[in-house]
């Protein structure tokens, strides 16, 4: 072990060691896709020490709240607790890595205080603003980035307690391409249904549906249209696994080629499959004959989703 010859932080020992973390690594591929899309963060799957949750918050190009743009910044973050207590506070003691793949050992830094950070309610977060310089971080002759891949890590100890851990890999996509699929609805034939949806189609390795609520769908139920795109198959995603799309529903616009549209980014999941819009369009706007939206009671509904990143266990 060995100190590093970055400058020096207040509270924070810097060093180098031979052996992985003991509980969390993170893959990160594709990392330049990661740096280039909209998310300025990314949050980690939860995983176990010391009897409690936690997850790893990255900024790959610096936490801008904290005005950093000239490092990476990474933050421990617990989950809170599942208690009825009113107040709760853990005392932990923890290092966060960087797998140097050249010589096949880690950048640790630890924080130094004394009897650990106190994790709570209003505190839920610690770490390091400046992890690493990212002129550092990208210099290929330091083995922290190769082939566009990454490796972090985390220990955390409470009570000295240790967990066997587990870890996961976020696979980001390079010129992530975007699928279209135009869906027919006949609404003469649908508006007293809840809502009709299309048939499964393909975007990014993965089976979507277009939902339509004709009569909406909760705050917009009465007087808007709701209009959701959601994961055909959600149960055969792996609770562990999101995926990370950018997608756009559009209704044509079948006279005026004026199309009335919406654009999101969300991370689906098993357990949140589901993302869109329940005040979509007002069902005034939509049945006007001039907006060409609705052509003989047939509208045309287009996906456009690009699959930006999927994230999976280890």
């Amino acid at each position: 072990m060995g100190e590093l010859s970055f400058p020096g932080q207040q509270g924070v020992s810097r060093s180098i060691s031979d052996t992985p973390p003991t509980h969390y690594i993170f893959k990160l591929q594709l990392f330049s896709q990661l740096v280039n899309s909209k998310l300025e963060s990314y949050t980690s799957n939860d995983f176990q020490a010391g009897g409690c949750k936690w997850k790893l918050v990255l900024h790959p190009n610096g936490n801008k709240n904290k005005g950093i743009t000239d490092h990476i910044s990474l933050y421990l973050v617990i989950v809170e607790p599942n208690s009825s207590a009113p107040a709760w506070e853990i005392r932990a003691l923890f290092r966060l890595f960087l797998l140097d793949q050249n010589n096949d050992s880690y950048y640790t830094l630890q924080d130094t205080a004394e009897n650990g950070r106190r994790f709570h309610k209003m505190k839920l977060a610690w770490g390091f603003d400046k992890f690493i310089p990212l002129d550092a971080f990208k210099d290929a002759a330091n083995g922290y980035l190769v082939d566009d891949t990454c490796v972090f890590g985390a220990e955390v100890y409470v009570c000295q307690e240790t967990i066997a851990g587990k870890g996961e890999c976020l696979s980001m996509i390079k010129d992530a391409i975007a699928y279209k699929h135009t869906w027919r609805v006949d609404l003469s034939s649908s508006s007293t249904e809840e809502y009709v949806e299309s048939k499964p189609f393909a975007a990014g390795e993965h089976k979507w549906k277009i939902q339509l609520y004709p009569n909406g769908k909760g705050s917009g139920i009465g007087s808007y249209v709701s209009l959701y795109l959601t994961l055909a198959e959600p149960a055969n995603l792996p609770p562990e696994s999101k995926i990370y799309a950018e997608f756009t529903l559009r209704i044509l616009d079948q006279l005026n080629r004026k199309h009335y549209f919406g654009t999101s980014n969300y991370w689906f999941r098993s357990s949140t499959s589901t993302s869109g819009w329940p005040r979509y369009v007002s069902q005034g706007y939509l049945y006007q004959p001039t907006t060409g939206l609705l052509v003989k009671n047939i509208c045309l509904v287009e996906a456009e989703v690009k699959v930006h990143g999927v994230a999976k266990a280890l």
